[in-house]
């Protein structure tokens, strides 16, 4: 049983069981508040599908700093009260495994996210690989929105506005199956947050 928790486009968790199969989700698509709702959305899932949870899937992004610091610290908060792991998954992946198992036949694509601040987070992807992942042909970048089209340049651009946390769930399954990482333990955030530590205090002479 794993549980799957992603704050980059609102709040969403998801239960699969060992197969990939949804057991229960919830879900919130207010882009804040993610501090508000994500402590009931946690409870209502286990309700559904039961706690006994093995692995927990933290989709890592990309998206703005506080959202995603606050599912990610969610994430690894139960894995550390239940003593289990905790699998890293850009959040693109879960989109991308989503669109290719509604579309399998689909050629290259690419995953648009709003970034906020009039830009749009990328990635490109084609096909599985040999692990049933999604395969990353280029690595997210940070675009404006009014160049999109032009970084895009005809590509099948799929903007995504809510996450399929369950299809995260499944990727990090595959992933933890073929040990491999697909991030780090750093989100993505594409941009750094507004809030900068205070430099030293100025010395006042007498």
């Amino acid at each position: 049983m794993i549980l799957a928790v992603d704050t980059s486009l609102g709040t969403a968790v998801a239960i699969v069981d060992a197969d990939g199969r949804r057991r229960a989700d919830a879900s919130s698509p207010d882009a804040l508040g993610h501090a508000e709702v994500i402590g009931t959305l946690l409870q209502q899932a286990l309700a559904e599908a039961g706690d006994e949870i093995t692995h927990v899937v933290a989709g890592m992004g990309p998206g703005p700093f506080t959202g995603l610091r606050i599912g990610i610290a969610t994430a690894r908060a139960f894995a550390l009260g239940r003593g289990i792991g905790v699998i890293a998954v850009p959040s693109h992946f879960g989109a991308a495994l989503s669109i290719l198992e509604d579309n399998p036949e689909i050629g290259t694509f690419a995953i648009v996210t709003d970034a906020r601040r009039r830009e749009v987070a990328i990635s490109v992807f084609r096909g599985l690989d040999a692990d049933g992942i999604p395969h990353l042909k280029s690595e997210t970048v940070l675009v404006p929105r009014t160049g999109a089209e032009a970084y895009l340049d005809g590509l099948d651009a799929r903007e995504v506005t809510s996450l399929d946390v369950a299809a995260l769930g499944r990727v990090g399954i595959r992933a933890a199956r073929a040990g491999r990482d697909l991030a780090g333990a750093e989100p993505l955030y594409l941009r750094q947050p507004d809030v900068t530590m205070p430099g030293a205090p100025k010395r006042v002479g007498l």
